[in-house]
Formats: structure tokens, C-alpha cells, sequence
């Protein structure tokens, strides 16, 4: 079997990887550090030599022969040992030296990716922020907080489709605005109706959609946004150190989400030209998007998932490698709930009660 991708140091050929303190690539051994693109510069000449020159292609291009040959999926080039990954992992980490490898060959017959978000959280950040979290939570059980443990932590390059384009919006909105007033005698309710119609025109950048059938999608676009203006043309030097995942869902299979995203955005966007009038209902009746200018780029973000263990059930947790923002799902404590809503209950009731007197007084 051919060899992987492994990036070595110059220094004392140890295999290296990407820091996400340092926005370098450091080796674990000497400490040394190189520049991510004179190490990329590095390895393509090593991995080009006695071949010919070639450039990259614009965005939404196949890889290309010469840019993965010589090197296969299974065999690691440090220890010899055989790495079974499924079809969609680009990166990971050898099971038997723990090295970092990058396998190019998982990404031959498919786009490559035009950029890639590197990590700036750690995976000590990851630990840090997950034991802040669950600290936070008042209504998780106490026994979770002592005894829960880290299952897996891993940091993984998520594959996403980002959509560009125009939205032309149109929407038709009913709304409602109440006047009340009283004298000596009675109490008045006045209820005016409005029909409301809006039109506009929107720019979305980089929307993005999950490219990967593995990971949740509703957890991926919990730690949302992604500042894509610190996105780097896409180097495999960046996912040394890190799993990577190649799409597949492909573009087709996208955009179906992409549209319902712009769409909800657009709509929403002109829902509140109508809210802010201090209307007092607005119920949404038809809208109508339409998209121009599309376009779409296929880039790499970097998350943490970390999975932990309590009672018998598992609990999933990501962060956001770039902002750090956290989210998961974490157990009830029934009993405090309870007690909660117990302390809560009068002042609700009587709040509900004054609601209902002063309606039947009108």
C-alpha cells in the first residue's frame, strides 16, 4: 500500500501538526515552529519533484492527478501500521503513533475545498468551555456535574456549502393594533386591521449548509455565525492534528437548505419593517423569494464535539473552533424543576387572574 500525507518537521522529522495558539504548524518534539504556507510550499516541491508544474484551478475544481500521486489510505509512513477509515475521512490520527496524517486520496473524484476556517480553540479550551457550561446550568443534576466524563473530544474540520447570491423578496403581512381607553362609565377596546405589503431586495454572503450526513445539522447551526472573512485559502497543512470529513451531501442535495434559509431570512427581515410600527398582532399571509446571482464556494469549519457518559445515556456537545461558542444537551434535574415551579406558580396564577379580571371588566 501507498503512503499518507504526513507533514514532518525539518528540524528533527518528527511528525507535526497545526497549533491553534500559534496559527503555526509546531512540532511536538523539538518545539519548533514553520510558517503554514512554507511548510505547504515545502511539500508540494517534495511531492512534485522530478514532476511537472502545476497551479491550482478556480474554485469548484477536481482534484488533480499529480496532486495526490503516490499516496494511498492505509499504510502510516511512521510506524507501518494500517489505518481503516470510512470514505469520508480526509484527516486523522494514526491509532497505533498518534501521528497526524492528511488522506489525500480520500478527496480524488471530488471538489476541492476553496477555503478552510483554522482552529483557534484548543482542545484544552474545548475542556475548559465544556466544564463552564455544564457549571452555568442551575437545573442539571449534581450528581451529572461530579461524575460525567469526556467519552471522546475531537476536533473536526466539518465540511459546508456557502451560498452568495440576491434575494428578491416580496411578503403580504395582516396586522392588528389595539386601542383601549376608559371613562367615569365604561371601559373601550378599539381593534383597527391593516393589510401590509412588503418588497425588498437582499445580498446574502456565505450561507452556510452542512456538507456532512454525520454530523447533526441543527447542532452545526447552533454555533453559528463563522467569521468567514478570517477564512484562508485551503492548505491540507491546516488539518494536520485534526479529523477532517469530505462532503457527502453534495451541492444538489444543499440546496434545498440554503433556499429555506435565505428565504425564512428574507422573510423575516420584512416581517420586522412591519412589528416595528407597534402593530399589535402581525400574522404572516404569502411570501415569494426569489434568488439571482448565486453562487457557491465549498469550505472547511473547524468544530469540537466532545461526548460524555452519565446514567446509562450519552450527551453531545459541540464548540465552535473559531468563537468558542458552546451548545449541547444536558439532563433535567426533576426535582429542582419542580421545586421552581412550585415558588413560581402563585405569582403566576395571580398575574393570569388580574389578566382575566381586567378583561371581563371591559
Amino acid at each position: 500500500m501507498s503512503a499518507l500525507l504526513e507533514q514532518k518537521c525539518p528540524c528533527c522529522g518528527g511528525a507535526i501538526e497545526f497549533n491553534a495558539n500559534t496559527q503555526n504548524m509546531k512540532c511536538p518534539y523539538c518545539d519548533a515552529e514553520f510558517d503554514v504556507a512554507a511548510m505547504e510550499q515545502s511539500a508540494q516541491k517534495a511531492a512534485n519533484a522530478g514532476q511537472d508544474s502545476f497551479e491550482w484551478q478556480s474554485q469548484g475544481t477536481q482534484w488533480q492527478p499529480d496532486e495526490i500521486n503516490g499516496m494511498g489510505v492505509y499504510t502510516c509512513k511512521s510506524c507501518g501500521g494500517e489505518i481503516v477509515a470510512d470514505a469520508t475521512t480526509g484527516a486523522t490520527k494514526c491509532p497505533y503513533c498518534d501521528n497526524p496524517v492528511v488522506m489525500t486520496s480520500q478527496f480524488e473524484g471530488g471538489l476541492k475545498p476553496d477555503l478552510i476556517i483554522p482552529f483557534k480553540y484548543d482542545k484544552k479550551a474545548a475542556k475548559e468551555a465544556l466544564n463552564k457550561y455544564i457549571a452555568s446550568k442551575k437545573m442539571v443534576p449534581k450528581i451529572f456535574k461530579d461524575q460525567n466524563h469526556i467519552d471522546e473530544i475531537k476536533g473536526v474540520y466539518v465540511p459546508h456549502w456557502l451560498f452568495t447570491g440576491t434575494a428578491v423578496a416580496d411578503a403580504d403581512f395582516k396586522a392588528e393594533r389595539v386601542r383601549t381607553w376608559s371613562d367615569n362609565n365604561n371601559n373601550y377596546r378599539e381593534t383597527s386591521y391593516f393589510d401590509c405589503y412588503r418588497s425588498g431586495t437582499m445580498d446574502f454572503y456565505n450561507i452556510p449548509v452542512d456538507g456532512s450526513s454525520k454530523m447533526d445539522d441543527t447542532l452545526m447551526e447552533s454555533i453559528e455565525p463563522f467569521n468567514v472573512n478570517e477564512a484562508v485559502p485551503f492548505s491540507t497543512a491546516y488539518m494536520a492534528g485534526y479529523l477532517a470529513d469530505k462532503y457527502d451531501v453534495d451541492l444538489n442535495s444543499s440546496i434545498p437548505r440554503a433556499n429555506e434559509r435565505v428565504k425564512n431570512s428574507a422573510v423575516s427581515a420584512l416581517e420586522k419593517t412591519v412589528t416595528d410600527r407597534m402593530y399589535s398582532m402581525v400574522i404572516p399571509q404569502y411570501s415569494q423569494v426569489n434568488i439571482a446571482n448565486g453562487s457557491c464556494a465549498y469550505a472547511l469549519y473547524p468544530v469540537w464535539i466532545l461526548n460524555t457518559t452519565w446514567n446509562g445515556k450519552k450527551y453531545t456537545f459541540a464548540m465552535n473552533g473559531q468563537t468558542g461558542k458552546f451548545v449541547g444537551n444536558l439532563p433535567l434535574d426533576k426535582s429542582a424543576f419542580w421545586k421552581k415551579v412550585a415558588i413560581l406558580t402563585p405569582a403566576l396564577s395571580a398575574v393570569v387572574y388580574g389578566i382575566i379580571w381586567a378583561l371581563g371588566s371591559m
